[in-house]
């Protein structure tokens, strides 16, 4: 997971270095403000055209608590680096990316337990 983290954080900061050079390179003089608007407008978009067509087949195949994996997915992600730059930001602690795995897995643990628990629960009350 440490890699998954390092890997993207060094994707995005390399992708973020490449648009203000093309920024500059072709004068655009558009701000960091505006380049954020287009580039994650587009993101978001693209997003978009995959994740809609996913979702609906989960859907259309009976399969929601995939959906919900996803949805709280992201969140325990937003929460959990919220909560690290929130600790750097207040000093009550240090901005560590292990914390944001060991949360993550966390997260994966209680899935586990859940899925577990729902498809046991599922089995018994389809007889």
């Amino acid at each position: 997971m440490t890699k998954i983290i390092n890997l993207f954080v060094s994707f995005i900061s390399k992708t973020h270095s490449r648009i203000l050079t093309l920024n500059d390179a072709y004068g655009w003089a558009l701000s960091d403000k505006w380049l954020h608007f287009i580039v994650i407008g587009i993101f978001g978009f693209c997003m978009l055209l995959v994740i809609t067509p996913l979702f609906r087949w989960f859907e259309k195949h009976n399969a929601t608590v995939f959906v919900s994996f996803i949805y709280v997915f992201t969140v325990v992600l937003m929460v959990t680096f919220a909560i690290e730059i929130g600790q750097a930001y207040s000093g009550s602690g240090d901005m560590d990316k292990y914390d944001i795995v060991s949360g993550v897995a966390g997260f994966f643990v209680a899935f586990v337990i859940y899925l577990i628990g729902y498809y046991i629960y599922k089995k018994k009350n389809k007889k």
